[in-house]
């Protein structure tokens, strides 16, 4: 997608956040979106989404992030955005024992609902709380993203502590992952048979031309 085609960026890129309630999504979404805070607990009534354009590896991305719902109650509306999802960041609360357990599930959902290709980042929200009130430790949020195969980061979205990290590094996967697409396109593309027979056509043209000549 060319900058020139869509005006003001080069690549679109849809990202979801998703996990169970309270574990801070709607904070992350404010502090990376608005630069803000606030302190209230922010329930999602389904689902919500902001917009962000950052300059990245050279490149206008617009990133329209969608914010989902954690209660179960909103599970059916908030699984029909999985398939239109490029990335996905899984957020659990690092004083939350159950909502780091519940990752599990929210990864069977991805399989269920989201594209094969979908990129994924796992998020420990909070790390500004006190170690007395954490319920997981940094090890073993990072050993459950190494057996997933994807990036790992704790967030504070009250002090900003690896927010806008966490952001840049599932968009950068999605760009590098749409570019290699490209590639791979243009790359089918000069390989198939029609192109190989204007090739032949051309140099048999050329070759024509040249015999004409001499």
């Amino acid at each position: 997608m060319s900058r020139a085609a869509r005006n003001d960026y080069d690549f679109l890129i849809k990202l979801l956040l998703i996990g169970d309630s309270g574990v801070g999504k709607s904070c992350l979404l404010l502090r990376f979106s608005e630069e803000s805070f606030t302190p209230s607990f922010i329930t999602t009534i389904g689902i919500d989404f902001k917009i962000k354009k950052i300059f990245l590896d050279n490149k206008w991305v617009k990133l329209q992030i969608w914010d989902t719902a954690g209660q179960e109650r909103f599970r059916t509306i908030t699984s029909a955005y999985y398939r239109g999802a490029m990335g996905i960041l899984l957020v659990y609360d690092v004083t939350d024992e159950a909502s780091f357990n519940n990752i599990r599930n929210w990864m069977r959902n991805i399989e269920q609902h989201a594209s094969d290709t979908v990129n994924k980042i796992l998020v420990g929200n909070k790390s500004d709380m006190a170690d007395e009130r954490r319920a997981v430790p940094y090890a073993r949020g990072k050993a459950l993203a190494d057996e997933y195969g994807i990036a790992f980061f704790e967030t504070s979205a009250k002090d900003n502590s690896n927010v806008e990290e966490a952001f840049t590094s599932i968009a950068r996967d999605v760009m590098q992952r749409l570019q290699q697409e490209q590639a791979d396109q243009q790359a089918a593309s000069a390989l198939s048979p029609i192109n190989l027979t204007s090739q032949l056509d051309r140099a048999k043209q050329r070759k024509k031309k040249g015999c004409c000549e001499s």
